[in-house]
């Protein structure tokens, strides 16, 4: 869903994909091949969003920010499930865990990985290429060119995502307990045959 709020509508590459159970919220540009997931939570109510081109909001994240601050996810940056990002600048080609917090003025380098779990303090400085795991979290590698080929190709299948959504998702009933078992004896009697 999308809201205005003070005369901010949401902006939307028409490449993007935004769930409709998202809810996206006045001030907020999204760029292009962008996938923003069912439950996430962008509110550009106090400050401006920015997600640049490439990038994946996932599954019941929350970006948000205190007044007057823009929120920065920078090209390629992948979000993983539940991260919430307050006020913070994502970098280039960054991977930030499910359910990790990033806090208000951290800069978090390009190619950085931050873990699932982990919690960035207010007004951190990553350096890029840096790996960051804890709480509260701390450097404890730098990303190797192994991490960041895993990372990347992760993503890639993000960005293929919204065109795939945009081809075939749709609301539909659920099968039945009936034809479920019709369609397991099917699948079943094929795999026999081959």
């Amino acid at each position: 869903m999308f809201y205005e709020f003070n005369g901010y509508k949401p902006t939307v590459h028409k490449s993007s994909f935004v769930h409709p159970q998202a809810a996206v919220t006045g001030n907020v540009i999204i760029g292009k091949n962008c996938y923003i997931g069912p439950g996430a939570a962008l509110r550009g109510d106090w400050g401006q969003i920015i997600i640049e081109n490439g990038c994946n909001v996932q599954e019941n994240c929350t970006i948000h920010m205190f007044p007057g601050v823009t929120v920065l996810l920078k090209e390629a940056s992948h979000i993983g499930h539940g991260a919430i990002i307050h006020g913070a600048t994502i970098g280039k080609n960054c991977l930030v865990g499910m359910n990790a917090v990033i806090m208000d003025n951290v800069q978090l380098g390009d190619e950085s990985i931050v873990g699932a779990l982990t919690f960035i303090k207010e007004g951190e400085i990553i350096p890029i290429r840096s790996v960051v795991v804890g709480n509260p979290g701390k450097i404890i590698k730098q990303v190797s060119d192994q991490m960041l080929s895993w990372k990347i190709d992760g993503t890639k299948l993000y960005q293929q995502l919204p065109k795939e959504c945009h081809n075939s998702l749709k609301m539909c009933k659920p099968l039945r307990k009936k034809r479920l078992q019709q369609k397991l004896q099917q699948k079943t009697y094929l795999n026999l045959k081959s």
